[in-house]
């Protein structure tokens, strides 16, 4: 079924085992000063042990106002060069090949980072940053160019086995390329083959120094999805020329910050996003083509190789939230795969805060120095609780060699997650808890269904230790009519507990509501929300929020901002706007969406009592990404 992805290939004079990379992704693991740290070096090694065929190491550095981020790895200088000739080691011993990205973000900066003003091509303003950069002069051009290179000759030095040069996301070189950013009416400006001197200076004083055989792979945004940018035809051409300048690769991706939803892909987005530009790459050069962005199933990097799209597929969320993916596909272990959901809570979210980047359903990624170990005596463990976070608490526990028992009052394990993959393009939520699941029964976790958690059997079990992951009830505000029978939660629509009916009002424009108001409108009744805030879905991530407000306006939604609801009949409700009007709006049914809060009544009664925990939205409702955190580092620490 995967012959495909297991075949070995080649990029220039760099022969890989199979077709699967890592793609460059910012970890925010490295040292303040630019130096590996061992939580770096160990997050890239697990990924080896992985079974990638090639990691390309995040964007390094090859001048220190190139920086984007804080705590990004640098290639500028020598004094890094031993942490780095340890990573080759260690990745090199477990059978995979390494890259590393050379990077410089150009105006994609900001003053509060480097110190200083970035530079650019042109002293226009990054749409998203929002400050003038400094025009770079020829000379300053030219000893950047030499920069590359000495970071391109450390890299040789070192052990790396290719250079990848980040030419896309907006970052410096793209910025040259583009005439959404380069403005320049010198040979630096102006036409395409202008354009493309300064990549071409790069590629041509690496290869005199490097010589004509060490891989060059090139990023590239293949469409910048800004008006005025680089479209494919655009990018087919530059890739043309790129590939006659003696580059190896070319890795297709796109997007710049202005059009950041894309260059990571939400859960709503489809798969594979970027492949159909890798397509048109390979009908106009020879040299191989990687594409990238949501490519998560193993399934769809099979077939998009098996239809030529691409030659190798990079899987850059993928091998965080299971850096073991190709080693588990090669033994025929899909079922213990962790898939990546596209939530961006831990990765992308993190990065924008410049935070080290996390996984919601691997809260492994980043402690890989801090593996489980066996306990030295098993206990006996009682969690209540079957939603991701109990789910991950016994998964840890479990690991460990305790004996844990979930109890869950439902019929079915996931919890209020199962809901949260009910609306619209969020079917792909439930692979976490078909994984959870899976290894539950591969650790011999008992599960108890249907069965309501009482302190006579809490007694009865009589745990060692006991875990709370009760989740979190839905508030029910104090308005007049608030028990009428066309009143329901969100929670009964999603999950068709009752039908929808007649004229709907969504009250509460938070996640839930908006997302419950999205179901409903697509089943083709009209949707009104009513929030009390001047804004919908703020606790939402920010590319799926802004997909989801474009469903709304799509179908219709209609929305009543900085309005609170004052009464609700049987056929209608009565509402107050921010200058105190009241007005009526029809409504056959009413769906209360306004939060949660902790079930947390158990834990209050016993935690004086036996050893006890409190997890997830049990202990405050937050964000899916604590729950299962939490989950797994109290199993860990029993």
């Amino acid at each position: 079924m995967f012959n495909k992805i297991f075949e070995s290939g080649k990029i220039g004079s760099m022969e890989l085992k199979n077709r699967l990379v890592v793609p460059a992704m910012l970890s925010i693991y490295a040292n303040e000063d630019g130096s590996l740290s061992e939580k770096y070096i160990k997050y890239y090694e697990e990924k080896a042990k992985g079974g990638w065929g090639l990691i390309i190491c995040e964007d390094h550095l090859i001048d220190p106002r190139g920086a984007g981020f804080k705590n990004i790895p640098g290639l500028y200088s020598d004094k890094f060069m031993p942490e780095h000739i340890e990573l080759v080691k260690r990745v090199h011993a477990a059978g995979s090949k390494i890259a590393v990205q050379l990077y410089h973000a150009g105006r994609q900066t900001h003053s509060a980072v480097i110190g200083e003003l970035p530079v650019a091509p042109s002293a226009i303003q990054d749409p998203v940053i929002g400050q003038t950069p400094i025009e770079l002069s020829p000379d300053e051009i030219g000893v950047l160019v030499r920069k590359f290179t000495e970071a391109a000759l450390r890299a040789k030095e070192i052990g790396y086995d290719a250079i990848e040069l980040q030419g896309g996301h907006g970052y410096l070189i793209n910025q040259f390329l583009s005439p959404f950013s380069n403005k320049r009416t010198d040979k630096y400006g102006g036409n395409l083959r202008n354009r493309l001197r300064f990549p071409l200076e790069i590629i041509r004083s690496i290869k005199e120094n490097l010589g004509e055989n060490y891989p060059i792979i090139f990023r590239i945004s293949s469409e910048e999805l800004v008006e005025g940018g680089l479209t494919i035809e655009d990018t087919k051409t530059i890739a043309i020329i790129l590939e006659s300048a003696g580059i190896a690769a070319l890795h297709a991706s796109g997007g710049v910050y202005k059009s950041s939803d894309y260059l990571c892909a939400p859960t709503a987005m489809s798969t594979a996003l970027f492949s159909d530009y890798a397509s048109e790459f390979k009908k106009v050069i020879k040299i191989p083509v990687l594409t990238v962005n949501k490519i998560i199933y193993p399934e769809v990097a099979e077939s998009l190789l098996r239809e030529n799209k691409a030659d190798f597929i990079s899987m850059g969320r993928a091998s965080i939230a299971d850096p073991h993916l190709p080693q588990k596909v090669y033994e025929g272990r899909e079922e213990e795969i962790i898939h990546c959901i596209g939530c961006r809570q831990g990765c992308w979210n993190n990065l924008l805060k410049n935070k080290p980047i996390s996984c919601l359903v691997n809260p492994i990624t980043g402690n890989e120095m801090n593996p489980l170990v066996n306990a030295h005596m098993p206990k006996k463990i009682m969690i209540i609780g079957g939603g991701p976070a109990g789910m991950e608490a016994a998964i840890s526990a479990a690991s460990k060699g305790h004996r844990v028992s979930i109890f869950e009052k439902k019929d079915k394990l996931g919890g209020q997650w199962l809901l949260a993959a009910i609306p619209p393009g969020k079917e792909i939520l439930n692979t976490l808890t078909v994984w959870q699941i899976s290894e539950l029964k591969r650790l011999n976790v008992t599960v108890h269904l249907n069965t309501d958690v009482t302190e006579q059997v809490i007694t009865k079990f009589n745990p060692d230790h006991l875990i709370i992951a009760t989740g979190a009830n839905p508030i029910m505000p104090n308005i007049l009519g608030i028990t009428n029978n066309n009143v329901v939660l969100a929670n009964d629509i999603l999950s068709s507990t009752v039908e929808m009916n007649g004229n709907i009002v969504v009250i509460g424009g938070g996640l839930v509501g908006v997302e419950t108001a999205e179901h409903i409108a697509i089943h083709n009744h009209n949707v009104t929300i009513i929030e009390m805030r001047d804004t919908l879905a703020t606790d939402m991530e920010a590319a799926s929020r802004n997909l989801l407000l474009k469903s709304l306006k799509k179908n219709k939604v209609k929305t009543f901002l900085n309005t609170t609801t004052v009464n609700i009949t049987e056929n209608s409700i009565t509402v107050k706007n921010i200058d105190n009007i009241e007005y009526e709006i029809q409504a056959d049914q009413v769906v209360i969406a306004i939060g949660s809060r902790p079930n947390n009544e158990l834990y209050t009664q016993f935690k004086n009592i036996i050893p006890t925990s409190i997890i997830g939205d049990a202990l405050q409702v937050r964000k899916a990404i604590d729950a299962t955190h939490e989950g797994y580092f109290i199993g860990a620490s029993v």
